[in-house]
């Protein structure tokens, strides 16, 4: 019967559905004398586990750290982001002061330019209206094939 036991402890190990209770009299059988002639190739198996435990490591280690000043670390972090900042400004706020804004003294030379401006907008419209224009032709022969 307790040969029916283990068995039945050492599949449910190799599952790993076994509680410390079940792995600790698995041990003990694996450690007594009277192992089963069919389980003796699982003998080495817990015999290692028991001896792992109560080994020691005899090597030292040691930890070299290495001290960096962080304080260089930061002040070069800081400097870059102040230059990157800097010409971030630059390059936006000078650019946007010197443009023209697109204001006129003249009414025929703004009606002009918004003439013109709203035919490019026109012509950007219909190509894109040309184009849902092929979707609609694609849709209607899908549903000519497909029904």
């Amino acid at each position: 019967m307790e040969l029916d036991k283990i068995e039945i402890l050492l599949e449910k190990y190799f599952e790993g559905e076994t509680s410390i209770a079940e792995e600790n009299a698995l041990k003990a059988y694996f450690a007594s004398s009277d192992v089963a002639q069919h389980l003796e190739q699982y003998k080495p198996m817990f015999g290692f586990f028991a001896t792992a435990k109560e080994q020691k490591s005899q090597h030292s280690l040691t930890i070299i750290t290495k001290k960096r000043n962080r304080a260089w670390m930061s002040l070069a972090a800081s400097v870059v982001v102040l230059l990157g900042i800097g010409t971030f400004t630059y390059f936006n706020y000078s650019n946007t002061q010197s443009e023209d804004l697109g204001t006129y003294d003249n009414p025929e030379e703004a009606f002009a330019a918004t003439q013109k401006a709203l035919s490019l907008v026109s012509n950007n419209v219909n190509v894109g209206v040309k184009s849902v224009q092929y979707i609609n032709e694609y849709e209607t022969a899908k549903r000519k094939v497909f029904n």
